[in-house]
């Protein structure tokens, strides 16, 4: 099994203002910004840098984030270190002058007097909305886990360059070769350019509170870049969640179907008889009395009685070794439903 720290490596990497308390407020804050986000397309000679290092484009002018900042001295391939180092004044001068010119057009990504990219017409923009819109479609169920170490990190968080969304079904919990896990996914995108749009889904048996996942199984990761058919990316990703959905449904409706059959499902109607087949399963015998006792008194020896008592007098065992040891022999009497 697998430790998935991605949702980890984004916690000790965002800032407090990037951080969102609900899949709500994360998908309104996105629609706001496709919203509010113009492409504007200029010829890269109609640029113009000014002794300010803003930037005026079709008679406005506009300010540079550090994101279109770094892009604009990609285009002039000149050192973005090296224009930090020079005076304002000197780095427009520089900037105009290493800029090309071209018949191609510049996609310029606007948000009010602010430029959040700037891109060539290779560059085909999916916005972080059509992505959680997705979600909001086919998975409105999945939750962010519970809050970081921090007391304020969800899992969900979008910030000048990208977006990221940590995501799990805490009611999802099915049964996979004896064990219990539960189905979750990491989404990512940048409106920007700055890094793929993708997903990664998994099930998982604990996320702790660094948001790291521990023992995750069936990881499936699927990522595209911003090229000219981003778009069918999103139908791969639906096709994704849709497919984690149906087998948590499935495992779902099983694990039920099994509880069910356990609470009518007996060992035995005799009390040596049931004493003998637990032993055969490796159940210590100093637990087998009490735990048929106390599974009488629930009428009867049925499966689910008797793993339920000893479920609770498992916890009478003092090292962890032993009682993890324990707790899966107990846990594959639940096999014994099928075997009925």
């Amino acid at each position: 099994m697998a430790t998935l720290k991605r949702a980890h490596d984004e916690l000790f990497r965002r800032t407090p203002d990037e951080c969102f308390d609900s899949f709500e407020a994360l998908h309104r804050k996105c629609c706001d910004d496709r919203e509010d986000s113009v492409d504007r397309w200029i010829r890269p000679q109609d640029l113009v840098v000014t002794h300010d290092l803003s930037v005026c484009a079709e008679g406005e002018e506009y300010s540079l984030n550090d994101w279109s900042f770094s892009q604009v001295c990609k285009m002039a391939r000149v050192s973005k270190d090296t224009i930090n180092r020079l005076s304002r004044k000197t780095a427009s001068k520089a900037l105009e002058e290493t800029l090309p010119t071209s018949d191609k057009p510049l996609q310029l990504l606007t948000h009010d007097d602010r430029i959040r990219s700037v891109h060539g017409v290779a560059y085909t923009r999916l916005w972080n909305a059509d992505l959680l819109d997705v979600v909001h479609e086919f998975a409105s169920d999945f939750t962010p886990p519970q809050k970081a170490m921090d007391d304020t990190s969800t899992g969900l968080y979008c910030g000048e360059q990208d977006m990221f969304a940590f995501l799990i079904d805490p009611t999802g919990w099915a049964e996979i070769n004896g064990e219990a896990f539960a189905p979750g996914f990491f989404l990512w995108n940048s409106e920007v350019g700055r890094r793929t749009v993708g997903i990664q889904t998994f099930w998982f048996q604990k996320v702790c509170q660094n948001h790291i996942v521990w023992d995750a199984t069936e990881v499936v990761e699927f990522s595209r870049k911003h090229t000219a058919n981003v778009r069918d990316g999103l139908d791969d990703i639906r096709s994704i969640i849709e497919d984690l959905i149906r087998r948590r449904d499935s495992r779902r409706d099983g694990f039920v179907d099994v509880m069910q059959k356990a609470m009518t499902e007996k060992l035995g109607d005799d009390a040596e008889v049931v004493a003998k087949r637990l032993g055969t399963e490796g159940i210590p015998r100093s637990l087998i009395k009490d735990a048929m006792e106390i599974a009488r008194q629930q009428g009867g020896f049925t499966i689910f009685a008797l793993v339920d008592a000893l479920t609770k007098l498992s916890q009478r065992v003092q090292l962890a070794g032993d009682r993890t040891e324990l707790d899966t022999k107990i846990g594959k009497l639940l096999n014994l439903v099928l075997a009925a």
